[in-house]
């Protein structure tokens, strides 16, 4: 392994003590810049991202992406060639038991789980062969009201590109906070040495410097300043002296695996259904009159998801969150200086994977109610990433003056 996985040994007692800690003062959660703006705004698949690095003959942009904007968000940490079809990985990954411990890991959740699949945001890469591909298949091992590893596959044909990740649940948001990319890499190299496909003579398996050292994205201060020393110390980094911020430790490689063999998943059907209590203060996620605009959220937000497997191969998913908030807005010192109002939000998701398709697509819409009078309006997004012609992008923001 390219790292020394001592840190990892004290992971258990970290997620004792942040479970075991009082409720984290409420974080401020940075919405999408676009979202203050009114208007409609489309970004469409001839948009190349910037820079693409190349392996073998793969030609690719090194990290995910929210949309066709070459915004980076996460970056790819593994690279699968061979037969490296993600329905095939993910079966291998949900065959294995969670007993990591051979492998230096810890008898303990989340090291000790075993992998199934997850709900998380519809996201994009890019390659100069397969253009702009999305991540209609993502995986967990862990819990999404916790703490988990998660993971998103991008087929490119000739070789799947992966995201992974370990993150927890910022308390009473939907909203996770990636604390490890390096973790959750080894994590899943590990297991896919563990199922038996990766070539023996690709071992010990090679990196590549892709993307950006020594960190990539940031915890912001507010939420480093809610967590224990311990996990703080399990990061591996410190704050930055001029913002409070901490930066996340990536060593910019990405681990190259080859896969043989192949494995056939079971057909299934697989749902998730839970509700988060909502009860955060966020600066204002849309229409917003200043960047200091904060609104105390609360209500309840259900999240739903459904995955079936057919006995001929095919992957289909869908998830559904709805939720009606109470939004009040809040001052800096989080003292209410406005009325309660009412948001309904609503997001779905699906995904699909045959052998001749593969594609997803998402939709977003936030609507504070009422929708008129100041600083009040709506926010509708759409995301279709597949075959041909269908990939597409748009987002409307409509707010009162």
């Amino acid at each position: 392994m390219k790292k020394s996985l001592f840190l990892i040994f004290t992971f258990f007692l970290v997620l004792y003590l942040f479970s075991a800690c009082e409720k984290m003062e409420k974080p401020l959660l940075g919405p999408d810049p676009g979202d203050q703006i009114s208007g409609k705004k489309n970004t469409g698949t001839q948009n190349i991202p910037g820079p693409l690095v190349i392996y073998d003959n793969l030609e690719f942009w090194p990290y995910t992406g929210n949309d066709f904007s070459g915004i980076p968000s996460d970056p790819i940490n593994v690279i699968l060639t061979g037969n490296a079809d993600p329905r095939m990985v993910r079966a291998a990954l949900m065959f294995l038991d969670g007993d990591r411990t051979a492998w230096g890991f810890p008898a303990n959740f989340p090291f000790n789980v075993t992998w199934q699949d997850a709900i998380g945001g519809v996201q994009t890469t890019y390659s100069s062969n397969s253009s702009w591909v999305g991540s209609p298949i993502q995986m967990e091992a862990g819990d999404y009201q916790q703490v988990r590893f998660h993971i998103r596959f991008f087929d490119m044909g000739e070789a799947t590109l992966v995201g992974s990740h370990l993150e927890f649940l910022i308390p009473n948001t939907t909203e996770h906070q990636v604390i490890s990319w390096e973790v959750a890499e080894q994590l899943l190299v590990v297991d896919l040495l563990r199922s038996g496909l990766v070539d023996p003579g690709f071992y010990p398996p090679p990196t590549v410097l892709i993307n950006d050292y020594p960190s990539f994205r940031e915890i912001p201060a507010m939420i480093w300043a809610g967590m224990p020393p311990e996990l703080q110390f399990l990061v591996g980094s410190s704050p930055d002296p001029t913002t409070g911020n901490v930066p996340l430790p990536s060593d910019g490689n990405a681990t190259v695996l080859h896969l043989m063999g192949d494995v056939n998943g079971i057909p299934q059907i697989a749902t998730q259904e839970f509700t988060i209590d909502f009860d955060a203060v966020i600066p204002k996620p849309i229409c917003a009159s200043s960047p200091y605009d904060l609104v105390y959220v609360q209500g309840p937000v259900t999240l739903r998801q459904k995955v079936l497997y057919t006995p001929s191969g095919n992957y289909i998913s869908q998830f559904h969150a709805q939720g009606h908030l109470d939004l009040t807005p809040v001052d800096l010192t989080y003292q209410p200086v406005g009325s309660t109002y009412q948001a309904i939000v609503n997001e779905h998701h699906r995904g699909i994977v045959t052998n001749q398709v593969s594609m997803a697509s998402s939709f977003q819409m936030q609507i504070e109610v009422p929708p008129s009078g100041p600083f009040r309006g709506q926010l509708l997004v759409h995301l279709n990433v597949g075959p041909g012609n269908s990939s597409q992008y748009s987002l409307e923001v409509k707010c009162e003056p």
